[in-house]
C-alpha cells in the first residue's frame, strides 16, 4: 500500500487495551520510543493488532506543534 502521508514510523506493538469501542495501541519505535494511537475497536480487529506485531504508525496532521522550556 502506498500512501501519501510522509511521516511512516515502522514500530512493534507493545500494548493493546480493548475498551467497548476504542482500543488503544502502544508501539515502540526503533530507537527505544513509544507512540500511543487509539483507533476503533472494530479497526483494530479488522487489523489483527496484537502485542508482538509488526506495524508502521501513520501520522497526517494539518498542525504539528513544537514547545520549549
Amino acid at each position: 500500500m502506498r500512501l501519501s502521508a510522509r511521516n511512516q514510523i515502522r514500530g512493534t506493538v507493545t500494548h493493546v487495551e480493548v475498551g467497548a469501542v476504542t482500543t488503544t495501541v502502544k508501539v515502540q519505535l526503533g530507537g527505544g520510543d513509544t507512540v500511543t494511537s487509539s483507533i476503533t475497536r472494530e479497526a483494530a480487529e479488522e487489523l489483527g493488532v496484537e502485542v508482538g506485531s509488526e506495524v508502521t504508525v501513520v501520522v497526517k496532521a494539518s498542525d504539528v506543534l513544537l514547545a520549549v522550556d
